[in-house]
């Protein structure tokens, strides 16, 4: 079964100012992505406003990105829908068109009432992709549904025979943990709090998924490095930075917010789609005034150059 090691950027939706889907951005950020070291991509997800697309939209989203990524890294398609019927549509796409994976959260309006009520909603979405390693994607902020995450790997045992392993995005670590070190590791359980990325490292994380490996991955694959180094201290301080940048952009909705800070970046995803609005032209200005504060763009820029300078001594 898969297991996905290194950093998966969960991508942010990309609209024209009308509100229309845009998918023009998408080869030049899986070439950034690639060039950051990213493992692989996260697509309509909740960063990528998947519950704001229809299912033609998220299909072609989707079909763009495996396009984009022609076999260079993992494309990971989220294909969760408060309608199963819907979410095996999804499911059954991402294998036509060659995606890696799939995953898919909980229903979050008519909500599953049990654990094995859960597991059985997942394989019915799972069933329809059989090819496909598939990912429960655990995010109780959101969804709502917070269940014993050990009990769901029981009991999808032999239930859901492509199960891969979870998504795992929530800060109880010691459940994490134990996730983790199930059956002697039998599933891929990747974090999903990249803020606590350093504690998920230390109950022995391998992988993980977020939305701001999409635009500060150099730094969090750092962390990993210096980690597995043995480097604590100097892993901690790169940490604690990176909290900072995640505190500062807490400071408002976070996906727009990120979407802000792709544009500051140089790449324009254009507005968000209501509820969702996008930060005004003041906000976006305050955040990049605090991002610099806490030396956010100071520790990108020291990579690139390094980089840089690598690549000139060559």
């Amino acid at each position: 079964m898969m297991k996905i090691e290194g950093l998966i950027a969960a991508t942010f939706g990309a609209f024209h100012e009308d509100g229309s889907l845009n998918l023009a951005p998408i080869p030049d950020l899986v070439e950034k992505l690639i060039k950051d070291g990213v493992a692989g991509v996260f697509i309509c997800g909740t960063n990528g406003e998947g519950p704001n697309l229809t299912i033609e939209e998220r299909m072609a989203v989707a079909e763009a990105y495996v396009k984009a990524v022609n076999k260079r890294i993992l494309v990971l398609v989220h294909v969760g829908h408060t309608s199963i019927a819907e979410s095996r549509k999804l499911a059954a796409h991402a294998a036509s068109i060659g995606a890696d994976a799939i995953s898919a959260v909980a229903a979050f309006y008519f909500k599953p009432g049990s654990v094995q009520n859960l597991v059985n909603s997942m394989a019915q979405i799972a069933a329809a992709a059989p090819s496909l390693p598939f990912y429960y994607y655990h995010v109780p902020a959101l969804t709502g549904v917070g269940m014993d995450m050990i009990d769901f790997l029981r009991l999808s045992e032999g239930v859901i025979p492509n199960l891969a392993g979870i998504k795992y995005t929530a800060a109880t670590i010691f459940e994490y943990q134990a996730c983790l070190n199930y059956k002697n590791g039998k599933y891929n359980i990747l974090y999903g709090y990249d803020e606590m990325l350093l504690s998920a490292l230390a109950v022995g994380a391998g992988g993980a998924i977020g939305s701001t490996y999409t635009f500060a991955a150099p730094l969090y694959l750092k962390v990993i490095e210096l980690f597995r180094q043995g480097n604590q201290p100097a892993a901690q301080q790169l940490q604690l930075k990176l909290v900072e940048m995640v505190r500062c952009l807490l400071k408002y909705s976070p996906i727009p917010a990120q979407k802000a800070i792709m544009e500051m970046l140089g790449y324009s995803l254009g507005p968000c789609r209501l509820p969702l609005v996008s930060l005004t032209k003041q906000e976006a200005a305050a955040l990049k005034v605090s991002l610099q504060e806490v030396g956010f763009f100071e520790e990108l820029d020291k990579h690139y150059a390094k980089k840089l300078s690598a690549v000139d001594a060559k």
